[in-house]
């Protein structure tokens, strides 16, 4: 679209999504997975749906990416326990002797949200199967077309 216009989100409109999605996404929030999931979209599609017609998608997937980063911690913060973070390794497929050398990692939860640990085990599949919708397949959705 080199030489024509298109309309941007300003970087204050990016900074308030952000800081909202980062306030709901606090390990100390008391929130289910489908219950932080569904506060989740009620903000992020209204801002995606009045932001719909400017150009945002490679914003978007950088955030949305982030956000998965952020659902990931908030997990590994509700397991707790490295035992209750060996079973549920186990559960997610992960060998035995691998599960009880990650659960016991001394790594902080932001690093262990996006380390292998947690990439590999809670992917976008089991997260979408809970619930999540990627923020770039819902603008995809609705953005117009032009004809």
């Amino acid at each position: 679209m080199k030489g024509q216009y298109q309309l941007v989100a300003k970087k204050g409109s990016w900074e308030s999504l952000k800081r909202k999605l980062k306030l709901l996404t606090k390990k100390t929030k008391p929130y289910s997975l489908e219950e932080r999931l569904r506060k989740l979209a009620e903000v992020w599609k209204g801002w995606v749906n009045n932001y719909r017609l400017a150009s945002i998608h490679a914003k978007l997937k950088a955030l949305d990416e982030w956000l998965r980063n952020r659902m990931r911690y908030c997990i590994w913060a509700d397991w707790k326990k490295p035992e209750r973070k060996r079973k549920n390794l186990i559960r997610l497929g992960i060998k035995q002797g691998q599960a009880y050398a990650w659960s016991r990692t001394r790594m902080g939860g932001w690093a262990v949200a996006q380390s292998p640990i947690l990439r590999t085990t809670i992917t976008v599949v089991r997260l979408r199967r809970k619930g999540y919708e990627p923020m770039l397949d819902y603008y995809l959705k609705t953005i117009p077309k032009i004809q």
